[in-house]
């Protein structure tokens, strides 16, 4: 979309790597700190503190899940961006939680909670350079189409 746009934005292509590396580390902590935290030979605090885990990462999915359409099809960043918080609120305690019941399980995270930090960053500046409201950016047709079905940003209205 052509809004406003807060310094060290990466270009649009880093986006889907970077989110496929970090789906990839978040399943390989999960696999770690299950295969870690349940095993027959843990003491009962540790295997409450990989199902206490479990439930966080439930809940991060869930909030990682819906940070999208609310931005970019509800276009709401204000509630994106409060979803966000909570997402990396919710990662950081996920990371402290499954780091002692699997060191390595909790660094794996490390880097989901950075870019969770400036996912966070670019969010509320997306949200704060536009005036908390994205929806008015849209027009009914791409500028060289005549596709009345297809909305499209303007980039040269902003």
């Amino acid at each position: 979309m052509a809004l406003e746009q807060p310094p060290f934005r990466p270009p649009p292509q880093v986006f889907g790597p970077v989110w496929t590396a970090l789906y990839g580390l978040m399943g390989y902590a999960a696999y770690r700190a299950y295969s870690t935290g349940l095993s027959p030979t843990q003491s009962p605090s540790v295997i409450q503190a990989t199902k206490h885990g479990a439930t966080l990462y439930t809940i991060q999915l869930g909030l990682n899940l819906v940070w999208v359409p609310l931005f970019f099809y509800a276009k709401r960043p204000i509630e994106a961006t409060v979803d966000i918080v909570a997402l990396t609120g919710t990662v950081g305690y996920l990371t402290y939680i499954w780091g002692k019941v699997d060191p390595v399980a909790g660094w794996v995270l490390v880097p989901y909670l950075g870019w969770l930090g400036f996912a966070t960053y670019l969010s509320a500046g997306v949200g704060y350079l536009n005036g908390w409201s994205i929806k008015d950016k849209e027009v009914d047709f791409p500028p060289t189409s005549k596709a009345k079905d297809t909305l499209f940003v303007d980039e040269k209205a902003t």
